[in-house]
């Protein structure tokens, strides 16, 4: 099958030095953190299931970080590994005892929680790739869950295994590796289903081929971690059968406003520093979008005040977003420029995507929280309700 390659607009500053991975919007995790994955292999002393590339102790402080603790082979070499996902300890090390067994690992929550960002850094931190990847939506196949053929080679030469084009669940199988399925939910009931025997039995039958390789077996190391969001289980629900073979982790949004916004922060300043922007994120700025962002997602503010929620989930990785926005816009329009009033269109794009009713929502904020916060003398809160007119665009 051939590969699609990205096409890259020569610049001055281009150099065959710069390697792949400079050239890339976004690296995958493999590539982002493998300078942690190689300080934990090393000195990594823990017992690892089969294929697998880190001791699940070693997995979970990759994740959750190690607190400060300094860990390497030598005093010179040895670092803290910094926190990658905000969440629970025990549910990471739930996922992992999980993913060490022969369950497949099901995680669940609101649209924008880091569902699909846990999955990848498990895959990688276990299988040393996030690359086994299915996309689920209402088009995706079963040739994308169990094999494919190359027709040319069918044709001529019938059904062997070097016509064989094998899925990602199928490469997973067959080096044990772990295999990520994205909004799983958005298959047709039909493509799901046929997710049941390879978790139940784990093996892949390809009767086309001869009595000798008709079926594929799963290698030690292969499980599966499926995503789904909770605002779509009317989509197409999975049956029972499909459930029982999954254990269910329910990912929530954050529940500290300071860790939100310190991963608010790094978020965005990693992806300024892709983009080779210079403007530095403005703390209160985030401290202030991040306010808002948990006011209209809770419904209530930290003073016990009432709001009207929005339709629209208001999740980090949207907060995320605003902010790199606005700081990008910092370094493109620098003149003059003051950031607190990006906000309210920002917000605006953020909160009117499919109910209408949802922009009188967020002038009733306006009206409610921003004003009395302003009222208290907060300047920042002062000045976003002296842009309470940009909400009516």
């Amino acid at each position: 099958m051939a590969k699609k390659t990205a096409t890259k607009r020569s610049t001055a500053g281009d150099s065959p030095a710069a390697g792949p991975a400079a050239r890339q919007q976004l690296p995958p995790a493999e590539i982002r953190y493998a300078d942690d994955l190689n300080l934990l292999r090393d000195a990594d002393l823990g017992e690892r299931p089969e294929n697998w590339l880190l001791s699940p102790q070693s997995v979970v402080d990759f994740i959750c970080g190690t607190d400060g603790e300094k860990i390497g082979k030598s005093k010179q070499a040895a670092r803290a590994i910094e926190t990658k996902f905000v969440g629970p300890r025990d549910l990471i090390q739930r996922c992992v005892v999980t993913l060490a067994g022969e369950r497949g690992l099901m995680l669940v929550g609101e649209p924008g929680t880091a569902k699909s960002m846990l999955g990848e850094l498990l895959a990688v931190a276990i299988s040393g790739t996030s690359g086994l990847t299915v996309q689920g939506t209402a088009g995706t196949t079963e040739d994308q869950i169990r094999y494919g053929w190359n027709y040319a080679l069918l044709l001529d030469r019938g059904p062997t295994p070097e016509a064989l084009v094998p899925s990602p669940v199928m490469l997973g199988m067959i080096r044990g590796q772990i295999v990520r399925f994205e909004e799983v939910t958005r298959c047709l009931p039909e493509v799901q289903d046929g997710l049941i025997s390879l978790l139940s039995e784990r093996r892949l039958a390809v009767p086309e081929l001869s009595d000798l390789q008709e079926s594929v077996f799963a290698a030690p190391g292969f499980n599966l971690i499926a995503t789904a969001n909770l605002r779509d289980r009317g989509v197409s629900e999975m049956s029972a059968a499909l459930k029982r073979r999954f254990n269910f982790e329910t990912v929530a949004p954050i529940r500290d406003p300071e860790s939100e916004v310190r991963l608010v922060m790094s978020r965005a300043t990693a992806m300024l520093a892709m983009e080779q922007r210079a403007a530095a994120v403005d703390v209160a700025l985030v401290e202030l979008l991040v306010t808002v962002f948990r006011d209209l997602r809770s419904g209530r503010t930290e003073e016990g005040w009432q709001v009207e929620r929005p339709g629209t989930v208001m999740s980090t990785a949207e907060a995320v977003a605003v902010t790199a926005a606005v700081m990008r816009e910092a370094a493109f329009f620098p003149s003059g420029f003051d950031p607190v009033s990006r906000l309210p269109g920002h917000l605006l794009g953020v909160v009117r995507k499919d109910d209408a009713k949802d922009q009188e929502r967020l002038l009733h904020y306006w009206d409610g929280p921003v004003r009395r916060r302003a009222e208290q003398g907060g300047s920042l809160w002062k000045r976003l309700h002296e842009l309470r007119d940009a909400i009516h665009r």
